[in-house]
């Protein structure tokens, strides 16, 4: 999930890596508007938890630091507490989760599809057996022929 850089300039890399620690918790905090306790605070409850440099250091992400503005958002616009907002985010992970086995699914179907060959069976009331979708039928009538 790169997002892409505005410019042109050959010194500045082309592309950012969303879940690249690059924000110390100082820089992290202005970024999503909030103190730099509140931060530690949401770390200790496991709610933004960011991943640690060398010196045990926190370091965010930009996924952690739009996860700060969504905790946010729902707790000062939407009224919800702490641990509504962890059952919240939660949800909305294993949503995440349950998208990702459905395109997965839907490419294994696709692939299904087009590498193997139609085969379907059909089957009359007699029980004969027939290759393809439908047997060749008889035209029956409400009545036999009189």
């Amino acid at each position: 999930m790169a997002e892409t850089l505005a410019g042109g300039s050959g010194f500045l890399p082309q592309r950012i890596d969303s879940d690249a620690p690059v924000f110390v918790i100082s820089v992290a905090a202005q970024l999503a508007e909030m103190h730099p306790q509140t931060l530690r605070g949401y770390d200790r409850l496991g709610l933004v938890v960011p991943k640690r440099a060398r010196g045990r250091g926190r370091r965010y992400s930009l996924r952690d630091i739009a996860k700060l503005r969504h905790i946010q958002h729902l707790s000062q616009n939407e009224g919800i507490n702490l641990e509504g907002i962890r059952r919240i985010l939660a949800l909305e992970d294993e949503l995440d989760a349950l998208r990702g086995q459905l395109v997965r699914v839907g490419e294994l179907i696709a692939t299904l599809q087009t590498e193997m060959p139609a085969r379907v069976f059909t089957g009359s009331p007699a029980g004969d057996v027939h290759l393809g979708r439908s047997a060749v039928r008889k035209s029956m009538l409400a009545l036999p022929p009189g």
